[in-house]
């Protein structure tokens, strides 16, 4: 084969090649580069055969240049540079000695850092988010309103926290609004114990489940014989038991329209008739009642008394849905963790990546649905960091990919200490998968990624756990 066919395959070899080669002689001038590398720097391909890259230097475009100092220094090096438009390049460069020892060639490869550093500083940056969270719930512990549940981040839930914290001593009823799950029986009990009734019971009675055949004695007791069935000794109603303190009524609009009056009655007298007595007794307690219903729109429709909605309508307070108030669920995460790896003498911990997607989930279930969840990845989950991947598909599925969440697709664990090293492959294995979403050979993957083909089969061959190809 002649010299002229040699260099004829050694220009293609390097033009079509996935890495980015510049090759230059004794003097530092170019004889051959690969059309990629120049797209790093923002320079055209094809104006720098047969230009010294100390001249390239001088002007700024090669900062500094890997084959000068190469040249410079007789040896292999290796450098970062910072180029004009803003990516980072670490470049390798190695000497070629002729027959008689002196320097001939240095070649060189380009290899584009950005992604790899951009993604190393949105992993910082997480890292970063978590170990606020855990501050700030320390901060609420101090206060006293994690011992309540009471997580206020956002300022909707801040106002609503200042607001039952101004009320609570007063012997005011309170009505409590939102959808199911945002937290009302927390608020509820809350209230009572920032009270000056907090030493006394606190009664909650969910409306809903209690059968109205069943819903007057229960509610307001009865005397013996009130009817069939009924013990010899008669039975306090709930009412009775949240005597001198908290009665809390949720779920509200469930409430039969005949014991609606009776409640009235009892609010309006502060006076108690048990089922089948003549005796009515004094009682004191103080009234909480939540729903997630619209009582307006009922009242329109005759399902709810006018004059009962407006004794509870003293101090109406609407609680957001969770995904109302995003800045909250960071805090509410750390709270139920630190919760219930008490409760169940476990040390979980969540990873950051984990915070972004829980974040980014609309939660229809609100703290719930939360509080649920946490419970069972501690609960169901061996390892002891709680990855993205651990969580239902009814999570992962539902939410877009948030800008800074790029390291969520990592099908590795990452461990509690990190090195670069470790991090770069964990790094290496995510873009990989990405790519074999929408390649199906491994030429397709080199020219997708960069990298050479022999470099790709080898790093599948590497990473070929995590892989089914």
């Amino acid at each position: 084969m002649n010299d002229e066919m040699l260099e004829e395959e050694l220009q293609k070899i390097i033009e079509t090649s996935n890495n980015n080669i510049l090759i230059t002689d004794q003097d530092g001038i170019i004889l051959y580069s690969n059309p990629k590398l120049w797209e790093i720097y923002g320079m055209k391909s094809d104006s720098y055969i047969g230009t010294s890259v100390h001249q390239l230097e001088k002007e700024g475009l090669l900062t500094p240049s890997i084959n000068a100092l190469v040249l410079k220094e007789k040896k292999a090096k290796r450098i970062m540079q910072q180029t004009k438009t803003g990516h980072v390049v670490m470049s390798t460069g190695y000497p070629i000695f002729n027959k008689e020892g002196s320097l001939a060639r240095v070649i060189s490869y380009g290899q584009d850092q950005t992604e790899i550093l951009q993604l190393q500083d949105q992993f910082e940056h997480l890292q970063r988010k978590v170990k606020g969270y855990q501050t700030e719930v320390e901060d609420l512990r101090e206060k006293e309103l994690d011992h309540h549940d009471m997580i206020a981040r956002s300022n909707e839930t801040k106002h609503i926290v200042k607001t039952l914290h101004n009320v609570a001593k007063t012997d005011a009823t309170i009505l409590l609004l939102g959808p199911s799950g945002v937290g009302k029986s927390t608020f509820a009990r809350a209230i009572h114990e920032q009270s000056d009734r907090k030493q006394e019971p606190f009664i909650e009675v969910n409306c809903s489940t209690i059968p109205v055949s069943l819903f007057e004695s229960e509610i307001f007791g009865y005397e013996p014989g009130a009817f069939t069935g009924a013990s010899k000794q008669g039975s306090q109603g709930l009412i009775e038991q949240a005597d001198s303190g908290t009665l809390f009524l949720d779920e509200i609009g469930e409430l039969p329209l005949a014991m609606q009056a009776k409640l009235l009655k009892v609010l309006q007298e502060k006076k108690l008739k048990r089922l089948g007595g003549k005796k009515e007794n004094h009682i004191n307690f103080r009234l909480v009642a939540a729903t997630n219903q619209d009582l307006k729109k009922m009242v329109s429709e005759g399902r709810f008394r006018l004059d009962l909605f407006y004794r509870l309508n003293v101090i109406p307070i609407q609680i957001p849905a969770l995904h109302e108030r995003k800045e909250d669920i960071p805090l509410l995460i750390q709270h139920y963790l630190r919760k219930t790896n008490a409760k169940y003498h476990k040390s979980k911990k969540i990873h950051p990546s984990t915070y972004e997607v829980l974040t980014h989930y609309d939660w229809p279930g609100n703290i719930r649905e939360l509080e649920n969840l946490i419970e069972r990845l501690i609960l169901t989950i061996e390892e002891t960091n709680i990855f993205p991947e651990h969580l239902p598909q009814s999570i992962t599925g539902q939410i877009e990919q948030p800008e800074d969440s790029s390291l969520l697709e990592m099908n590795q664990k990452w461990e509690e200490k990190f090195d670069l090293k470790k991090t770069l492959e964990k790094i290496e294995i995510q873009l990989l998968a990405k790519a074999l979403k929408q390649c199906k050979t491994t030429y397709e993957l080199a020219d997708h990624l960069g990298i050479s083909q022999p470099t790709v089969s080898y790093k599948l061959k590497k990473y070929k756990k995590y892989f089914s190809c």
